[in-house]
């Protein structure tokens, strides 16, 4: 399963990346506006950061502004992938940057009917709201199990199952083992993956035993109490 970070931090991106565990970003313009940095300029520094996939969102809500919009974000870098709404507008831009040979993420998708047709158009994403379908007393894994599904059965369809609005690890395990393609997480989340209590428990317990010792792995004996 590949990890993409959704922000739009250009700090956390950096931190993260350093672990060699981002395969992407993700952002939207809530994302960015919460930076208060200029858009475009954001973009392009976060894909001199992360060389995988980084999904940029257009405004507009007509197809022929989606067009002029994600043909600007696409020559911002190769890695850009024009994020467009899961609307019929939205489909009818995907078709065509998908056949321009520019990444298409088509966000917002609430049903596995909406996801079949992001595939129908071209999409290189598909990215179903788990979170929010949690919010609303729906499955957010029964979406994912049912795409995935869909998905296998044609081998004609491309479009990887991006799972967004992850709140918490178990949804990065739940997808996962669903076989969706891509998990896009707030750093938070990544950084919860991380923990565990009997990680630090044990690792507690090996450093005081090797401090017992008195020796370094560099060759310098270190000092002790009786010292």
């Amino acid at each position: 399963m590949k990890f993409f970070i959704d922000t739009a931090d250009l700090g956390e991106i950096r931190d993260l990346a350093a672990t060699g565990l981002v395969d992407g970003v993700t952002t939207n313009p809530s994302l960015v506006a919460k930076t208060g940095r200029d858009f475009l300029d954001t973009v392009r520094e976060i894909c001199a950061v992360v060389p995988g996939p980084v999904s940029a969102e257009v405004t507009a809500l007509d197809c022929d502004t989606m067009l002029a919009e994600g043909r600007a974000l696409a020559r911002i870098a190769k890695n850009v992938t024009v994020k467009v709404p899961l609307t019929p507008d939205g489909l009818k831009a995907c078709r065509t940057l998908t056949n321009e040979g520019t990444m298409v993420n088509v966000t917002l998708c609430f049903s596995a009917a909406q996801a079949l047709l992001a595939a129908k158009a071209g999409a290189t994403f598909v990215s179903p709201f788990v979170g929010r379908l949690d919010d609303i007393g729906q499955s957010g894994m029964d979406l994912i199990r049912d795409i995935v599904a869909i998905y296998r059965n044609y081998q004609t369809i491309r479009t990887e199952v991006l799972v967004a609005s992850i709140r918490h690890p178990i949804h990065v395990i739940e997808a996962a083992k669903l076989g969706a393609h891509v998990g896009t997480l707030p750093p938070s989340v990544l950084r919860q993956m991380f923990q565990h209590p009997l990680t630090e428990k044990g690792l507690a317990a090996f450093l005081a035993d090797w401090a017992k010792t008195g020796q370094s792995i560099l060759g310098k004996r270190l000092g002790t109490a009786a010292e």
